[in-house]
């Protein structure tokens, strides 16, 4: 029996189809042109041809030479530095005995960066950071401009590096794509014992060495960080868009699952290159439904804030128009059904053997919060979604999970956590921001406290080392925006923060930047447009101004007279300190980039 889908899921699809409609045509009528032609392979001249494939081995030169068979480029994320993305130094020799094995042939088209925010958060480098997926969809374009190829398998986990591969994928959107996970490293040392030490640590009581090994016994071995940050929301937005296999996201590197998953998700992308059907392309695949039902499972789980930007930048790389409303009026209906870390105690591990993904979208689906409709790599709808992969006798098939492991970690619709996801937009007289309140205290909700402002990490860091934050107030940091300096993540922030509310303080923060995919317990008003540096409101705020963070009423605001604050002058912001750790290269992204609420693009 067919569930009908709530009206408010089906509303906003249709809103964001229609205000999409003249965008959305172009871009089809674009990849349908593409496609008509067919792989371009055939037709390259044989000089071209021969650098294409001198170094195959003798069956691929074949292959590639007949142009009969698929080829699957590989467009890889791998280095060895970063622990989610070391599985897939494996990879592209799984991958290429699966296409083989299906008669085909895949080469590894290019390799995109891939850096990682926890290793930048604070320094220098974090500037570079958001500039990085554009990057990667520039580096993705290239790895795919060869004519080569019939459809892609991409291979990335982090932060920027998913959004970015996708961005890239959809300038080539009338090739089949399938996004090939590495899964979480297993669990370490309990994320809230983790956050315990580094409060301890920013207040001077503990030393570095215990800290080292508290994050070392954390961050431990191959895979993807255990928390439900950026990387991993990154993972439940692939599966709710249905670009990963059924249940792909949470399985840990290693394993014959993970490798049987690889395998499969190789077979899939050879079976859709030699469909050729339409439907079968990622520019198809992701349309307003598949954006609709990733923005339903970022509240459902709680998940990262930084997809306010992506998902905008996503849908607009795809000829769709999603807006901050549309997150908002989804928020109102669909229910907090996780509990994993910031917003709870489990990791992602637990999050699986609670049932993970498989039980979540049947959860959402039984619900009508989905679209069920939306089609998926795996051949049908995302209505086939709510299964979990698993190995018998050495052959994979998937399993519906019928309830949660564990209640206190993923929840029926029923019975949530929350009746909302626990994001909120604000709007005042300081602008547009967010705020992610799913961790925050309930009498914490709304603060009111006078300004102390900031223009660096530093500067409120030193600060509270000096003794001067012992008191209620709202952090003003400003000038973190895109224009200003890339928009860094400002998670350095979190255990100073986190220790003065501890300390009974009532304190939050209010940024034109980005706080984090871990963002938890302290009121975080984020995202702040316009930014400083574009003259925005956040540049008049004083110290000592009153201002408001209202999660309640949606409000932000400086509670300042109205003639006075108008006949203010905005700080000015001097970019001269963008210079070095390859900052001066990224000028040309400064100067170009739009505002959040757009994306915080370069396109």
């Amino acid at each position: 029996m067919s569930i009908a889908i709530h009206p408010t899921i089906a509303q906003v699809t249709r809103e964001i189809a229609q205000r999409s409609r003249i965008c959305r045509s172009a871009y089809l009528e674009r990849i349908a042109t593409a496609r008509l032609d067919g792989p371009q392979r055939a037709r390259l001249p044989c000089g071209n041809l021969a650098h294409g494939f001198a170094a195959c081995n003798s069956a691929d030169k074949a292959a590639l030479a007949a142009a009969r068979t698929p080829n699957l480029a590989i467009v890889t994320a791998y280095n060895d530095m970063l622990s989610a993305h070391a599985p897939y130094g494996a990879y592209p020799e799984i991958i290429k005995r699966a296409a083989r094995a299906a008669g085909a042939t895949a080469q590894v088209a290019g390799g995109v960066p891939a850096m990682c925010d926890g290793i930048t958060q604070g320094r220098a480098g974090m500037e570079l950071s958001l500039f990085s997926r554009d990057v990667i969809a520039l580096g993705t374009a290239v790895a795919l401009s060869h004519d080569m190829f019939d459809a892609a398998l991409y291979l990335g986990v982090c932060d920027k590096i998913v959004p970015g591969l996708l961005i890239g994928a959809l300038s080539f959107g009338h090739l089949p794509a399938v996004f090939v996970p590495a899964g979480p490293m297993t669990p370490g040392l309990p994320n809230a014992q983790k956050s315990a030490i580094r409060q301890r640590f920013a207040q001077g009581l503990v030393e570095r060495r215990e800290l080292l090994e508290a994050e070392s016994a954390s961050y431990h071995s191959p895979g993807t960080c255990t928390f439900f940050g950026t990387a991993n929301s990154n993972q439940m937005l692939m599966e709710m868009m249905g670009l990963h296999l059924p249940g792909a996201s949470f399985v840990n590197p290693g394993t014959p699952l993970r490798e049987a998953l690889t395998v499969e998700a190789t077979r899939r992308a050879v079976e859709l290159a030699r469909a050729r059907a339409d439907g079968c392309a990622v520019g198809e695949l992701v349309d307003e439904r598949a954006l609709v039902n990733a923005i339903v499972g970022l509240h459902a789980t709680g998940g990262s804030t930084n997809h306010l930007l992506h998902l905008v930048a996503i849908g607009r790389a795809a000829g769709i128009e999603l807006r901050w409303e549309d997150f908002a009026s989804l928020a109102r209906v669909v229910p907090l059904l996780a509990r994993i870390y910031p917003n709870g105690l489990a990791d992602v591990n637990q999050f699986q053997r609670a049932g993970g993904m498989g039980l979540l979208i049947g959860e959402l689906l039984d619900a009508g919060l989905l679209n069920a409709d939306a089609r998926t790599v795996a051949g049908g709808t995302l209505a086939t979604y709510d299964r979990a992969p698993c190995l018998n006798e050495g052959s994979l098939e998937w399993r519906r999970s019928s309830s949660s492991g564990d209640r206190d970690v993923l929840r029926p619709v029923a019975d949530p956590f929350r009746a909302d996801g626990g994001l909120r937009m604000l709007a005042g007289n300081l602008g547009r921001g967010v705020i992610k309140i799913a961790a925050i205290p309930a009498e914490r909700l709304r603060i009111e406290a006078p300004a102390l402002v900031f223009e660096t990490q530093e500067a409120l860091s030193a600060a509270f080392e000096r003794g001067e934050l012992a008191r209620d107030f709202v952090a003003v940091l400003r000038f973190q925006g895109p224009r200003a300096n890339g928009m860094p993540e400002l998670h350095k922030l979190t255990p100073v923060l986190g220790a003065l509310q501890d300390a009974g303080h009532r304190v939050a923060l209010l940024t034109d930047g980005r706080m984090s995919g871990a963002s938890g317990k302290v009121p975080a008003a984020i995202h702040l447009t316009p930014e400083g540096a574009a003259g925005g409101p956040i540049a008049r705020i004083r110290d000592g101004d009153r201002i408001l963070i209202d999660a309640e009423s949606n409000v932000v605001e400086a509670r300042v007279d109205e003639r006075e604050w108008a006949s203010r002058v905005p700080a000015q912001f001097h970019a001269l300190a963008a210079r070095g750790t390859g900052r001066e290269l990224f000028d040309l992204f400064r100067r170009n980039v739009g505002p959040a609420d757009a994306g915080a693009s370069i396109f």
